[in-house]
């Protein structure tokens, strides 16, 4: 087997920043280190996700569409990752795929650190049932959220993330037509993907937004923008992108892999720098 090496999986996947976040991470804490994006279609993961492996490959990442799948093949999974029902992060040990989630913890961790927002008592609204949603929402309702509405085109798939999270008091499903009917929230995630095929205006009342709301869209970049550009014409008190997300979740697994957690502020900021050439890819 060849030296140890780490990727990040997904489709598409060009586009993105981890490998640049962890060889910044690497650099900071002097370890040399391998990283690089791996693009395969879900058809193909596992075979990939195998070859891999079999090159030395220790540890990757995992974003869109592949998170659920993820969780499908370890053969052992953390808490936080059985509550999501999708894996971010894979660890190999013994010849077998270990799986963690860090998107929740790494969500909480901007919002509450670096933006110093309070999420405890929120109402929230969480749109998308998908890998993202599943990462964030365990992640919500530790954090003190005190109501999570889920809500997804795809009725069946937020019913399921709803059950998943076990706690019927908080956590409930919604249809995606009856947005108009729930009422106002001082949080809203938007964790669907449409904005990446669709540039054009994101559509949601008004009437779910308050000048107290605080809207964060888990894409950054380009991706972010429609959501971001509705947040603002609703009159949200904050609107936050998922950048710092991203750099979170992934001085997480990091940690998870070399025994020592990065400080983050650095380089968040000098992706931050760049914001009008990013797209979304994590």
């Amino acid at each position: 087997m060849s030296h140890s090496r780490y990727a990040v999986f997904g489709h598409p996947v060009a586009h993105s920043l981890s490998p640049r976040i962890h060889a910044a991470f690497a650099q900071q804490v002097g370890i040399a280190l391998e990283y690089t994006a791996i693009d395969t279609a879900p058809h193909d993961f596992v075979a990939t996700l195998d070859r891999f492996a079999g090159d030395g490959g220790a540890g990757a990442n995992v974003t869109l569409p592949l998170k659920e799948a993820a969780f499908a093949i370890c053969a052992q999974a953390s808490d936080r990752a059985r509550r999501a029902g999708a894996v971010n992060t894979l660890t190999r040990n013994d010849g077998q795929w270990h799986g963690d989630n860090t998107d929740g913890a790494g969500l909480v961790r901007d919002l509450t650190e670096r933006n110093g927002l309070d999420l405890r008592a929120r109402r929230a609204l969480l749109l998308g049932a998908g890998g993202a949603a599943r990462g964030v929402a365990p992640a919500l309702l530790d954090a003190g959220i005190s109501e999570l509405i889920i809500v997804n085109r795809t009725a069946d798939r937020a019913d399921a993330l709803a059950d998943a999270l076990g706690e019927p008091d908080r956590a409930h499903s919604r249809y995606w037509d009856d947005l108009r009917d729930l009422g106002d929230f001082s949080l809203i995630i938007n964790a669907t993907s449409a904005a990446r095929q669709d540039q054009g205006a994101f559509t949601l009342p008004f009437t779910l937004a308050t000048p107290r709301t605080l809207a964060v869209d888990l894409n950054y970049g380009e991706a972010a923008i429609p959501f971001l550009a509705w947040a603002r014409a609703a009159g949200c008190h904050d609107a936050v992108d998922g950048l710092g997300m991203l750099v979170e979740q992934a001085a997480e697994a990091f940690e998870h892999w070399h025994g020592v957690r990065p400080e983050t502020d650095a380089v968040y900021a000098a992706l931050r720098g760049k914001d009008k050439v990013l797209v979304t890819a994590d």
